[in-house]
C-alpha cells in the first residue's frame, strides 16, 4: 500500500537548485507529490511505496546539490491522496522565516563552456547562469528565493528561457537568474558623463582600452571595480593617484593559475582557495623580479590575487589577455559604489571608462580575503561568496541578539537559536554612507532571517557609531562587551570552546574599562567574562587619531619612555623628514599631559620600532606601518631583544630593555631586515614566557590568539610553533578574521553567555 509523507528541509536549500533535484529524485522512485519554497526552507510532500519513500529519503542528504547544506529535516505522515505525478509548485509564504540565503556563486563550468561556444545562443552573454552557478545574496531582496524577489524581476524571461525554465531535464530548469542577450540584462560602455560608446561588442572595447593603458569602472555582483592592466606602471600609478589611495595594495585578478604562478608562489592549499566556489582574494608570496608594476603593492611581500567568477571577468580577461588590477570601486575610506548614478558620480574622477549594466545591485558587497595559515584558511576580511552563510555554534542563543561590531573594518552579527548570521563586510564607521550602509544592512538581515532582537551588544568605547546607534534602540537589553574579550570569544565560538582560556588579544586599540586604550592584552577568559592577568607596559601618546595616523608619534614615546631622550636627539636614520617643530610640540603635549592617553596597544608598538627603523611615518591607512615592518623582517633570524615582566597585579610586560637595544642597533647602523625580525621574535618570546608562567598559575593550556596583529604570518607562524613546541593547546580565528571584522561574533555571544 502507498504511503504518504510531508517533509520539512531547513538549511541552505534555496538558490542552489534544490528543487530540481527534487524533482528528479523524486521522478527516479517514481513518487508522485510536490516540493515548494516557503519562507522556512523546502516543503516537499511524497506519496508511493514504502522502500520508495525510504530510498529517498536515503538519499536525500547524500545526494544533495553541492552548494547545498541541509540543516534539519522533519518527516511526518499524513494522509494518502492517492497522487501519482510530481511538481514543483509555487512558492508560499510560511508562518516564520527560517531559510538560509545563499551566497553569490562563481560561473559553473558548463556555463563557461557556453560562453565561450560560437554556436551556443549565450555565446559571449555577460549573464549567463544556471541552476548551480551565477548571483543570489546580491540580488535577492526577500525570501523566499523566487525571480519575483529578486532584481531580476525587471526582466522577463523569452519563450525560449521559459521553456529551459519549466523543462525538468535542463540544467536552467527552475533558475531564477535565467536570462539570455534577448530577455536579460545588457551591458554597455559608457563614458564619465554617461554617454555610450556604439560598439557592437561593448566588453570586447573595454578589454581594447585596458589594453591602451586606461582605467575602467566595472559594474560586479556586488558593487563596482576599478580594474586597470596591471603590467602598466603608468596606469596603476594614476589609478592610486586618482584613487587617493597611498600604499594600500590593489588586489588581482587572472584568468588561471597558471598566470598567478609567473608572478607568486601558490602552494596546493593556496590553488585549493583560489579556485573554490568562493573566489576570495588570496594573498601569496611575490617572486623575485616580478613584473607586476610596483605601484599595485609597494614595498609588499605579498600579492592578493583572485580567479575570475563572473561571465564579464572571463571575457574581459580573454579578450585583454592581461593581468588586472581589480580593486573596489571607490575613493578611500569610502563603501564600495553599488547604484549607477552613485558609481558615476563618485567614480568619474577616478575612471576613463565605465562597463555598466542594467541589473540592480541590491546588496552591496566587497570581495573576501584570505590566506593560508597551518593547513587551514585564516580570512581576512569575510564577504562575497561566505555571507550571509550562518556560522554554527555549540552555544544556543537565549535570546534574538544583534552585535554592532566595531568601529573598523565593521560587521555586524544577528544570533538565533544555533546560528549566528555574521554580516558582509560593511567598513569603517567614519562617514554617513558607511552608516547608512550599516543600518540598512541590519534592517534587510532582520527580514530575511525573521530575527527582531531583544538582545543588543556593543562595544564599550561611547564615541563609536555603533555604540551610539545601539543606544539609540528602543526596548531592548543592551551589553557593553569590551574589546578584546569579544576577540577572544570570537576564537572561542569558532572552536565550540567555553572556557576558560588564556586569551591573547594584540591589536592597534580597544576602549578599557579602566579608561586606557588596550592592545597587549593576557586574558584569563570565559564566554561571559575575564580578568586582565598581563599587558605590555602603557605608554603615553599624544594627538589622538593623529597618534595613528603618524608612527613617529608612538616612536617618540616609546623612545623617551624607554632612552630620555627623542629620535632626533639620536640622529635616527631616516627622520630628517619629520618637523623638528612638531616632534617639539608632541614633546611639549606629554610632559603636561595634554591631549594625550595612555595605551597598551601592541600596534602602537608597532608603529613604534617601523618609524624608528625609518620604514614610515605616515600612515595612509591603518596597520601600513606594521605592514612595512613584517615586510622588511629577515627569515633566519632567531636573536631577540631584551624584556622585564613585573608580576603585580596585572603583570606587565617592560620592552624598555628591549627598546634601547633596537634603538641602539638602528643608531650603530644594524641591517634593518635584522632588526625587524628580532622585534618579531621578542613578541614570540614574550608570548611564550607569560603562557608559561600563567599555566602555571591557573593550570590552563588552551590559548586563543586573536586580534589584528595575529594577521602578520611572521609573528603568528613562530608564535604557534613556540607553544606547541611547550604543549599548549592553540587556537586561531578561522572562519571569521582575527581583526575587527570579528568582533561582532565575540559581542553576540558573550551577550548571551552575560544574561544567559
Amino acid at each position: 500500500m502507498n504511503e504518504r509523507c510531508q517533509i520539512h528541509v531547513e538549511g541552505i536549500v534555496q538558490g542552489v537548485g534544490f528543487r530540481p533535484f527534487i524533482y528528479a529524485l523524486a521522478t527516479e522512485n517514481r513518487l508522485g507529490g510536490f516540493v515548494l519554497n516557503n519562507s522556512a526552507g523546502v516543503v516537499i510532500e511524497l506519496e508511493g511505496d514504502r522502500k520508495a519513500l525510504d530510498r529517498f529519503l536515503a538519499d536525500l542528504r547524500k545526494q544533495a546539490p553541492p552548494h547545498a547544506s541541509i540543516e534539519k529535516i522533519v518527516c511526518d505522515t499524513i494522509p494518502v491522496r492517492g497522487e501519482e505525478s510530481f511538481n514543483i509548485e509555487p512558492s508560499r509564504d510560511g508562518p516564520e522565516r527560517r531559510a538560509f540565503i545563499s551566497p553569490d556563486k562563481v560561473i559553473c563550468d558548463e556555463c563557461l563552456n557556453e560562453l565561450f561556444d560560437p554556436s551556443n545562443r549565450r555565446h559571449r552573454y555577460a549573464f549567463i547562469s544556471c541552476t548551480y552557478c551565477g548571483p543570489r545574496f546580491t540580488i535577492i531582496g526577500k525570501i523566499p528565493y523566487d525571480r519575483q524577489h529578486t532584481t531580476m524581476a525587471a526582466f522577463p524571461m523569452c519563450l525560449e528561457c521559459q521553456r529551459e525554465y519549466h523543462d525538468s531535464t535542463s540544467r536552467r530548469f527552475h533558475a531564477q537568474a535565467n536570462a539570455c542577450s534577448r530577455c536579460g540584462p545588457q551591458v554597455r560602455l559608457v563614458r564619465p558623463d554617461g554617454s555610450e560608446l556604439n560598439d557592437i561588442d561593448p566588453v570586447s572595447a573595454a578589454a581594447r582600452l585596458l589594453g591602451s593603458g586606461a582605467i575602467l569602472a566595472l559594474k560586479g555582483l556586488g558593487g563596482y571595480h576599478l580594474a586597470c592592466n596591471a603590467l602598466d606602471e603608468a596606469a596603476v600609478a594614476t589609478l592610486r593617484r586618482r584613487k587617493k589611495r597611498e600604499g594600500k595594495p590593489f588586489a588581482l585578478m587572472a584568468g588561471d593559475l597558471q598566470t598567478i604562478e609567473r608572478f607568486c608562489f601558490v602552494e596546493e592549499g593556496e590553488k585549493f582557495l583560489l579556485s573554490g566556489p568562493e573566489r576570495p582574494i588570496v594573498l601569496l608570496r611575490q617572486r623575485d623580479r616580478s613584473s607586476i608594476a610596483r605601484d599595485v603593492a609597494p614595498g609588499q611581500k605579498y600579492l592578493g590575487w583572485m580567479l575570475p567568477y563572473t561571465p564579464v571577468h572571463y571575457l574581459l580577461i580573454e579578450n585583454s589577455g592581461l593581468p588586472l588590477v581589480m580593486t573596489s570601486g571607490n575613493l578611500s575610506e569610502e563603501p564600495i559604489a553599488h547604484e549607477d548614478s552613485d558609481a558615476l558620480q563618485r567614480l568619474s574622477r577616478i575612471a576613463d571608462y565605465f562597463l555598466v549594466n542594467n541589473r540592480e545591485i541590491q546588496t552591496r558587497c566587497d570581495d573576501s580575503v584570505m590566506r593560508k595559515f597551518d593547513n587551514r584558511e585564516l580570512m581576512i576580511r569575510r564577504s562575497r561568496g561566505y555571507a550571509p552563510l550562518p556560522i554554527a555554534l555549540a552555544r544556543r542563543f537565549a535570546q534574538d541578539t544583534l552585535a554592532c561590531g566595531a568601529h573598523l573594518k565593521n560587521t555586524f552579527c544577528l544570533g538565533r537559536d544555533h546560528h549566528a548570521f555574521l554580516s558582509h563586510h560593511i567598513g569603517d564607521l567614519e562617514n554617513y554612507e558607511t552608516l547608512k550602509s550599516f543600518i540598512e544592512g541590519i534592517e534587510q538581515f532582520k527580514s530575511f532571517f525573521d530575527i527582531q532582537p531583544s538582545l543588543i551588544a556593543h562595544d564599550l568605547h561611547p564615541d563609536y557609531l555603533s555604540t551610539k546607534y545601539a543606544a539609540g534602540l528602543d526596548g531592548v537589553n543592551r551589553v557593553a562587551v569590551q574589546h578584546h574579550h569579544a576577540h577572544i570569544v570570537s576564537c572561542m565560538a569558532e572552536h565550540g570552546l567555553e572556557g576558560p582560556v588564556i586569551g591573547i588579544a594584540f591589536d592597534g586599540l580597544g576602549y578599557g574599562p579602566d579608561g586606557t586604550i588596550w592592545g597587549g592584552e593576557f586574558l584569563i577568559a570565559d564566554l561571559a567574562g575575564y580578568t586582565r592577568r598581563a599587558h605590555l607596559r602603557c605608554v603615553s601618546l599624544a594627538g589622538g587619531d593623529s597618534a595613528i595616523r603618524e608612527p613617529w608619534r608612538s616612536a617618540l614615546s616609546y623612545v623617551k619612555d624607554s632612552l630620555g631622550k627623542n629620535p632626533l636627539a639620536l640622529e635616527l636614520p631616516g627622520w630628517r623628514s619629520v618637523s623638528l617643530n612638531k616632534v617639539a610640540q608632541v614633546e611639549t603635549m606629554l610632559e603636561r599631559n595634554v591631549n594625550t592617553f595612555r595605551t597598551s596597544s601592541c600596534g602602537r608598538l608597532f608603529d613604534a620600532v617601523a618609524s624608528i627603523l625609518g620604514l614610515n611615518h605616515k600612515a595612509n591607512f591603518e596597520g601600513q606601518a606594521a605592514m612595512a615592518l613584517e615586510a622588511a623582517a629577515l627569515q633566519g633570524i632567531e636573536d631577540d631583544y631584551p624584556f622585564d615582566i613585573e608580576e603585580n597585579e596585572p603583570w606587565q610586560i617592560d620592552l624598555r630593555p628591549g627598546i634601547a637595544s633596537l634603538v641602539g642597533e638602528v643608531v650603530a647602523g644594524s641591517e634593518t631586515g635584522v632588526i625587524a625580525a628580532k622585534f618579531h621574535n621578542t613578541l614570540g618570546s614574550v608570548i611564550t614566557e607569560v603562557c608559561l608562567r600563567l599555566r602555571k598559575t591557573e593550570g590552563l593550556n588552551r590559548i586563543c590568539l586573536s586580534g589584528g596583529t595575529f594577521q602578520n604570518m611572521y609573528l603568528l607562524e613562530r608564535v604557534v610553533r613556540r607553544l606547541r613546541e611547550r604543549g599548549f593547546q592553540v587556537f586561531v580565528n578561522s572562519k571569521v578574521p582575527p581583526n575587527d571584522g570579528g568582533i561582532s561574533l565575540g559581542q553576540a555571544v558573550i551577550a548571551n553567555a552575560v544574561v544567559g
